[in-house]
């Protein structure tokens, strides 16, 4: 099969960092990053100023559709290490040289690649290349040995024809090699692979006459980035959503199940709710609907208005709630303005939640419309305040949250 014909399914949607190092390898970096790019990643290059002697900075700007960085500061602007550091699902150095190695193992940050791989917070795998000596040598096996210990992750280096013209261990592996590892690594790092989430989301619409309706501010946005860092994880996610103004995620492995009532989102709740393993529910649902509706648009009559006679909703979570499993695990969602904490609990008493996410509207960031949200994460036996982060990162710290607090507990 060609490389041309792989697509490693693992990787779509990844934040690959790709560092390149000064090694006549860095030709092989090119047809990675077009692997990379094929397979759904989205990759940011940086490399070292050694390396640009091999390859054009241009070469990989033009393959990844994105700025090729190589230095800590350039046109007397600090080029931002920490963010790429904290963008990225995964930093690969390839090839990784001698000298590279031996500054990541000490912490020398001479260069913007080795600053960023000291600001990653996700994992670093590398595949070094150098020739048979230098690979044999003391000095770089004990490189490795600590940088193995510091939880870097190394793809083996493979035997062949070396720059040197000497034969043996020290070639880089080859790119299709690199992405077949990368794929396994993130399947074996998905953590929810198997479990099936049901997650609602943004809001819904209550009809008034056919060209009015009650609703709310709800974007969406905390529910479709919960369903898309559970299925990072590798669940498979029910999202039913309401109607909303921001782009829905396509992913393999989450189906769409629009609505627009109260009651359209109880049903097909209802409907998915026996087979899922978790079920979060973020959605902003209309607590009430007109008792009945008109069928043609209503007019103004005079100065003295309307009145709407408004019946409840059905409450999805108690419902649902209710019927649940002891395998099954509920996530709610508190949106609170006055005694937070108290009106949180309570809520999760009784609609039988394991855990509520409390956020309120008196905390600058955090509520409808916006992109970031500060949140606390309560149990039956604990709070956990987070700190003001964007809703993707608040996302993960919940699938995070619920995986080693319920998921882990429950198969011990």
């Amino acid at each position: 099969m060609s490389s041309e014909a792989i697509l490693a399914k693992n990787l779509i949607g990844k934040k690959i960092v790709l560092g390149i190092c000064g090694s006549i390898a860095a030709y092989k970096s090119a047809l990675l990053t077009r692997l990379l790019i094929r397979s759904g990643a989205e990759v940011r290059v940086c490399m070292t100023k050694s390396a640009t002697t091999f390859v054009s900075p241009l070469t990989f700007s033009t393959l990844s559709k994105n700025k090729v960085l190589t230095d800590l500061a350039a046109n007397q602007e600090w080029n931002d290490h920490v963010e790429w550091g904290l963008w990225a699902d995964l930093i690969l150095i390839a090839p990784a040289t001698a000298n590279s190695l031996s500054k990541m193992a000490n912490g020398i940050t001479d260069n913007f690649l080795t600053a960023v791989y000291l600001s990653a917070r996700c994992p670093v795998i590398i595949a070094p290349a150098m020739d048979l000596d230098m690979w044999k040598h003391p000095s770089t096996l004990r490189n490795l040995k600590q940088l193995r210990e510091d939880g870097v992750h190394t793809i083996n280096v493979e035997k062949g024809e070396l720059a040197s013209g000497l034969s043996g261990e020290g070639r880089l592996a080859e790119p299709i090699n690199i992405l077949v590892y990368l794929d396994n690594f993130f399947y074996h790092s998905k953590k929810l692979l198997g479990q099936k989430v049901l997650i609602t989301a943004g809001p819904t619409q209550e009809k008034f006459d056919p060209v009015r309706y009650i609703s709310n501010h709800s974007s969406g946005k905390m529910g479709i980035a919960l369903a898309e860092a559970f299925a990072e994880q590798g669940a498979e996610v029910m999202l039913v959503h309401g109607p909303v103004n921001i782009e829905l995620p396509d992913h393999p492995s989450i189906l769409l199940f629009p609505i627009k009532t109260a009651e359209e989102m109880m049903n097909k709740c209802a409907e998915l709710h026996p087979t899922s393993n978790i079920a979060v529910f973020s959605a902003a649902v209309s607590d009430y609907r007109l008792k009945s509706t008109s069928e043609k648009k209503i007019k103004k009559t005079g100065p003295e208005g309307i009145s709407l006679e408004l019946i409840q909703n059905p409450d999805i979570a108690a419902r649902l709630g209710r019927n649940k499993t002891p395998e099954q695990i509920h996530i709610g969602f508190a949106l609170e303005t006055d005694d937070e904490e108290a009106n949180a609990i309570d809520k999760l008493k009784k609609k039988n939640f394991d855990l509520i996410v409390l956020n309120s509207l008196n905390d600058k960031g955090a509520g409808f419309g916006v992109d970031t949200n500060k949140v606390s994460l309560i149990t039956q036996n604990n709070v956990q305040k987070l700190e003001l982060k964007s809703k993707v990162e608040i996302a993960k710290d919940i699938v995070s949250f619920a995986f080693q607090h319920f998921i882990v507990k429950k198969n011990n």
